[in-house]
């Protein structure tokens, strides 16, 4: 290791590693359940249920480069440090707004035109994506400041990787008891999403509140930003004979002339598309392509992060001897397998379950080296490094913000809707299941179909 390299000890790589998980179960119920919730339990149209996933998007892709901006040149609360007063008011912000994005519209009985709900949601749904990029970005600059070896910072990004997949699984192991529990009380509720289901997504919100709420507290105990290089930056010239010979110091500004800027940034843009798509869409494919049981949304999804959690253990010996780079095309492989075998399976079954291995596996791979690149790009740039964070978390969220309304245009009968939109698709399907699932959705469903 290299002379001077900071390094954590194990307590306090925990106590950083925990400080997303807040994050991480509210994405996880974000992109995994959003439309899904919003289309098949609200009754929401397939385009208004994207229209609200791609107003958290763009809220979220708009704060997250003021966020870092603001969070390089502020001096935080006080005696707190500036990366964890900002990751403060952002868990504020999703504790205060989370519970009401899974949750019917207060005071609105029987139906009520769309654009109700659409009003009525988008503020609470802008609150969150803003309290969520606040802590993402403030805890992924972190990454930087606490350690200096590149090993570390593969090795610190992997275990907070590691949180993230056992995050998710909490999520999904937890809304898989809900449905169990559910089931058990009334037997007679079928196995396709409906209104009935409110309870069990307001219940997993709530839980997953709590759950979240403790890691963060444990992350703002735990964990000790440093601050005495900046309070010694302030003291001293800003020339020294110590600091003649060393690199420039890059803002924000400077990092637009840079192509090895834009070059991650691309990369990081792609790896979201593939994760966070995939994510967002496994649950429709799984309930509306292959016509699985609902509990399928959750097992499901529960294999892909477990398989992803075990190739997150593996990374950072393989990326030792691979390098970075070549460990990102590694887990490359088993995405490209997963999307050949589901295009060529049509009528998957049980063997789903494989192939969720496999996109979980590789997205775990990609998505902790695409964050590894990043933090090597930033290098010893930490005065800028919520910036380019936030300019990296800008391409992802708005790249995924319009894919999902692309997707949700072109393909209005995704979801087993109420609306008129897709009576004709569903009533002219050769499948006597999809015709019957059809004539059940326009009963159980109308809340907001007007």
């Amino acid at each position: 290791m290299a002379e001077g390299a900071r390094t954590l000890t194990p307590f306090r790589r925990f106590t950083y590693s925990v400080g997303h998980v807040l994050n991480d179960l509210c994405a996880s119920m974000w992109f995994t359940y959003l439309l899904l919730y919003y289309q098949s339990v609200l009754s929401f149209r397939d385009s208004d249920a994207g229209l609200l996933l791609l107003f958290g998007q763009i809220a979220d892709g708009i704060a997250t480069p003021l966020v870092g901006y603001e969070s390089d040149r502020t001096r935080g609360i006080g005696s707190y440090g500036k990366r964890k007063s900002w990751h403060l008011i952002g868990t504020i912000c999703v504790l205060l707004s989370f519970p009401f994005i899974f949750n019917p519209c207060m005071g609105c009985s029987g139906v009520f035109p769309q654009w109700v709900g659409l009003t009525y949601f988008t503020p609470f749904i802008i609150i969150f994506q803003f309290g969520w990029a606040s802590s993402q970005i403030s805890h992924l600059s972190l990454i930087p400041e606490l350690v200096t070896c590149e090993h570390a910072k593969v090795e610190l990004t992997a275990y907070r990787y590691a949180f993230t997949v056992l995050s998710n699984i909490t999520v999904y192991a937890v809304a898989w008891l809900l449905f169990q529990f559910q089931h058990s009380a009334d037997p007679s509720i079928a196995d396709q999403l409906s209104h009935s289901d409110v309870p069990v997504f307001r219940d997993l919100a709530l839980i997953v509140l709590g759950i979240g709420a403790v890691f963060s507290l444990i992350f703002h105990l735990g964990t000790r930003e440093h601050t005495q290089r900046q309070e010694d930056e302030e003291d001293q010239p800003l020339l020294s004979h110590s600091s003649l010979n060393a690199a420039p110091l890059l803002q924000w500004k400077h990092w637009l002339l840079e192509p090895s800027f834009y070059q991650v940034a691309a990369l990081y843009m792609c790896t979201r598309l593939i994760v966070n798509l995939s994510q967002t869409y496994i649950s429709m494919y799984l309930i509306n392509s292959l016509l699985l049981p609902k509990n399928y949304i959750a097992t499901i999804p529960l294999v892909l992060y477990v398989s992803g959690f075990v190739s997150s253990l593996a990374m950072k010996p393989i990326s030792k001897r691979l390098g970075v780079s070549m460990t990102y095309f590694v887990g490359l492989v088993p995405i490209v397998a997963f999307g050949i075998w589901v295009l060529l399976d049509l009528k998957m079954g049980v063997s789903v379950y494989g192939a969720a291995v496999l996109l979980g596996a590789g997205s775990a791979v990609i998505l902790v080296m695409s964050l590894s690149m990043t933090a090597n790009l930033i290098g010893d740039q930490t005065q800028s490094g919520a910036f380019v964070y936030g300019a990296m978390s800008f391409t992802d969220k708005v790249a995924n913000g319009l894919a999902v309304m692309i997707i949700q245009s072109l393909y209005p009968c995704l979801s087993l809707a109420c609306c008129s939109d897709c009576s004709d698709h569903f009533a002219n399907q050769d499948s006597p299941k999809l015709r019957m699932l059809y004539s059940a959705a326009g009963h159980l469903g109308g809340q907001v179909c007007d």
